[in-house]
């Protein structure tokens, strides 16, 4: 297992490299070019800039999260061919710094949805939250001014020029279907996987977050069925999975540790994190220990060491603790003491062993 951090930039995070290096084991960074829109290139000149800051604290950029898929594609719009062949220049640039796993998403409109940043836990810290009453009756519209609090620290996948065109977006997607989605995902993937192949990249699909439909949106990647079609439809080592214990796990049905046991051979990345369920849907984000949440993490843990998982792990989403002000999920502290926790399970198994 190789420890990352996810890190959104210089200017865009309230945590330093210098502070991620005091993390023991993590050796990379988990990074993106968080200011260009969905459907660019990456400039090589940019991603080189990037390259410069983490060589000097000695990290390695191998994880890209995310580089976002246009809408066109998403879509199956006739303009998708443009945007296809951007990204597969884009995966060019990113194999020139070593890149080797790019994980994205395919969800449409919303990379994820939480109704509350700061739920207060029984201990004080706070964490986002989701509540599914309010989904079930809420505009999605309503949703703007809560997730993207703070203008300084844009929450991924809500960037306000993207939320501004959101009317558009739900008219785009009026009508998609399931089987649709598949099928445009299957026509992405035809065209990247064989460029990833050649530069030694794997693509990782992220689950949907979370794991059903909602405002009306399908869903394709939310149980162990839909992982195994997607793996099918392009059966390449580059397509592959970011396996997030936290978004699959809101749902009881879906069985996490079953789902490495079957797909080992096809996660490069994985997201380990907890959350707690309650029995009328909705979740909260907790911290990695077991007995916090309701995810089995020294289960999900052992089946990574016992699949002899090489790949790379991050903490994901932390708590905000001892009163840091960062940004929802991803300060500092919380997700060092998670690393630790995931370090320590994975030594006794290494000792054990």
């Amino acid at each position: 297992m190789r420890m990352v951090f996810r890190w959104f930039g210089t200017g865009n995070d309230t945590v330093s490299l210098r502070q991620i290096r005091q993390i023991p084991g993590v050796e990379g960074i988990v990074w993106a070019l968080h200011d260009l829109p969905p459907g660019e290139v990456w400039p090589l000149d940019r991603i080189l800039e990037v390259k410069r800051e983490a060589d000097e604290y000695g990290f390695h950029l191998d994880v890209v999260e995310s580089v976002n898929i246009h809408d066109d594609i998403k879509l199956g719009l006739p303009s998708r061919d443009t945007y296809i062949e951007h990204y597969q220049r884009t995966i060019e640039n990113l194999a020139q710094v070593g890149v080797k796993t790019i994980c994205y998403n395919f969800m449409p409109v919303f990379d994820w949805v939480r109704t509350e940043l700061h739920r207060q836990l029984p201990d004080g810290s706070t964490a986002m939250f989701y509540e599914k009453a309010i989904i079930d009756r809420i505009d999605p519209r309503e949703l703007i001014g809560t997730i993207n609090e703070n203008p300084d620290l844009t929450m991924p996948g809500w960037e306000p020029e993207r939320m501004a065109r959101l009317s558009e977006l739900f008219d785009a997607y009026e009508g998609m279907t399931k089987e649709r989605l598949r099928e445009n995902l299957r026509y992405f993937l035809e065209a990247i996987v064989p460029v990833a192949e050649r530069h030694g990249i794997r693509m990782a699909i992220h689950p949907d977050d979370p794991p059903w439909p909602i405002f009306g949106l399908p869903r394709i990647v939310s149980t162990q069925e839909d992982i195994r079609h997607i793996l099918e439809m392009v059966d390449s080592p580059a397509n592959g999975l970011t396996l997030c214990t936290g978004s699959l796990s809101a749902d009881p049905a879906n069985d996490v540790i079953g789902m490495i046991r079957e797909f080992a051979d096809r996660i490069p990345f994985v997201h380990i994190r907890n959350i707690r369920r309650f029995d009328n849907g909705d979740f909260i984000e907790t911290s990695h220990r077991v007995t916090d949440g309701s995810v089995d993490i020294p289960g999900v843990v052992k089946a990574l060491h016992e699949a002899g998982f090489l790949g790379y792990a991050r903490p994901d989403h932390g708590r905000q603790i001892w009163d840091e002000a960062c940004r929802p999920g991803y300060g500092l502290y919380d997700r060092a003491l998670g690393i630790m926790y995931l370090w320590g399970l994975w030594d006794s198994l290494q000792h054990r062993a």
